[in-house]
């Protein structure tokens, strides 16, 4: 565990902030308001006109104040994310999983979206969110625990992207997603090939090569 993660509870700080920002925003005028999150907002207009600063910005702002159940599963899940992996590996997959899922939906939006979602507030904290979770997979038990929760979070994340009044948010939660459990499966194979080295394998190139006979001799 990092060290930073047990004196600095990034995640309370983080959602508190989030949520205080909403609090701030909801005593503005609306119009100035409206302005404000379009201008964080990561749509295809802002990223068609390089505004990458809203990459950024756009995590830490959110159209309205979170639901306590959703502020406190983001605490929960944010929180054991830095207890079991540390402060900087939360914030670093946090922000691979937002900045990546946005720029994946955008590569899409740029050619299909319509005026109104070109224009959308695209705000929040979801993307970000959905890849520690996927990420967090790896943490689990080994065997049917772990697979089972991957192939559960995939079909949670799947259904609304089925539906017919879908939207781009949506889909961008199931990239999110499976990014973070791209994360995971990537730890899980770390993981096995550092263990396997480390029990008197020469090298990891040894060990494929060994691997590779076994399973052409089998």
């Amino acid at each position: 565990m990092n060290p930073l993660s047990s004196t600095v509870p990034l995640s309370a700080v983080y959602t508190g902030a989030v949520q205080l920002g909403a609090y701030a925003l909801e005593r503005l005028d609306p119009a100035a308001r409206d302005r404000l999150l379009r201008r964080c907002s990561t749509n295809p207009d802002n990223l068609d006109a390089a505004r990458w600063e809203t990459l950024a910005a756009s995590a830490f702002l959110v159209e309205e104040p979170m639901p306590l159940p959703y502020a406190l599963l983001l605490v929960a899940v944010l929180g054991y994310a830095e207890y079991a992996r540390g402060a900087w590996w939360t914030a670093a997959a946090f922000l691979f999983g937002h900045v990546t899922a946005t720029l994946l939906v955008y590569g899409v939006l740029r050619r299909t979206a319509g005026p109104g979602t070109r224009r959308a507030v695209d705000v929040g904290t979801s993307y970000g969110f959905n890849t520690v979770l996927g990420a967090l997979t790896s943490a689990l038990p080994r065997g049917p625990v772990r697979t089972t929760a991957r192939a559960g979070l995939l079909a949670l994340a799947v259904r609304p992207v089925l539906r017919r009044e879908r939207t781009f948010t949506d889909a961008g939660h199931l990239v999110a997603l499976g990014l973070g459990i791209g994360v995971s499966l990537a730890t899980d194979y770390l993981a096995d090939h550092l263990a396997d080295y480390r029990s008197g394998a020469k090298s990891p190139k040894i060990i494929w090569m060994t691997r590779v006979t076994q399973r052409a001799s089998s």
